[in-house]
């Protein structure tokens, strides 16, 4: 059997994965959202347009610069993302100029993610595991023409303790951002939920590599978007 989401299908089991994921949400602040599957191999992986979301506990929010515990080789895994930011809550029916004219800013990020399932884990334990989610580290805001700026040309680079690790090109890659976030909106609507004003919202990777060794990492979004950096010891 299929849910109608907006315009979007989604499974039972799917369904019930993200009931599950926000349960264990329950009675916890959050501190907004990341929109899964949107690039690379994973783009589609639980069904076309499907994009599921995860949260963001407001604990595991750290600014750039800061130095995290190594947890072991391969336990966690560091992608370069866009975190945008959002001025006012938005409604459950937004469409995609409401969504933009509800944004405050992006800025760099890295989203921290942690291997908690083993081998041949289902698409509904992915997402009653929250997508792997484990924390984000933001950088710092540009003054940035965000509205027109060309997301698609970015070419963003992972560097660990000077060598570059990882290069990808937007193009072809990943979603548009903005499509990302009206997705999340329509699927959030689905649970009685929403973007609120102050949230953060990540959209995506660009590169995926897992944390080896201690190391000092950081993403480069080109000199518009800026710069992220954490360091594992």
């Amino acid at each position: 059997m299929e849910i109608q989401i907006r315009g979007l299908c989604m499974s039972d089991e799917l369904n019930v994965g993200l009931e599950r994921q926000l349960g264990a949400l329950a009675g916890r602040k959050n501190a907004g959202w990341k929109v899964g599957l949107t690039s690379g191999q994973a783009r589609d992986s639980m069904g076309p347009g499907f994009r599921p979301f995860g949260y963001i506990l407001p604990e595991r929010v750290f600014s750039t610069g800061a130095e995290l515990p190594f947890s072991g080789p391969g336990v966690l895994g560091l992608e370069n993302e866009l975190c945008f930011r959002f001025r006012r809550d938005v409604r459950m029916d937004a469409d995609r100029d409401e969504v933009i004219a509800a944004l405050a800013a992006v800025a760099p990020a890295f989203e921290i993610n942690e291997q908690r399932l083993g081998a041949g884990s289902t698409p509904k334990q992915r997402l009653e595991d929250n997508l792997s989610q484990w924390g984000i580290v933001v950088g710092e805001v540009r003054e940035l023409d965000w509205r027109a700026f060309p997301f698609e040309s970015l070419v963003v680079d992972l560097m660990c303790d000077g060598e570059k690790i990882e290069t990808v090109a937007a193009k072809d890659h990943i979603d548009d951002h903005i499509d990302s976030l009206v997705a999340l909106v329509r699927t959030l609507a689905r649970f009685d939920r929403s973007i609120e004003g102050g949230n953060l919202v990540i959209t995506g990777s660009y590169t995926r590599q897992r944390i080896a060794q201690v190391g000092h990492w950081r993403g480069d979004f080109g000199p518009a978007i800026g710069e992220v950096e954490v360091v594992f010891s």
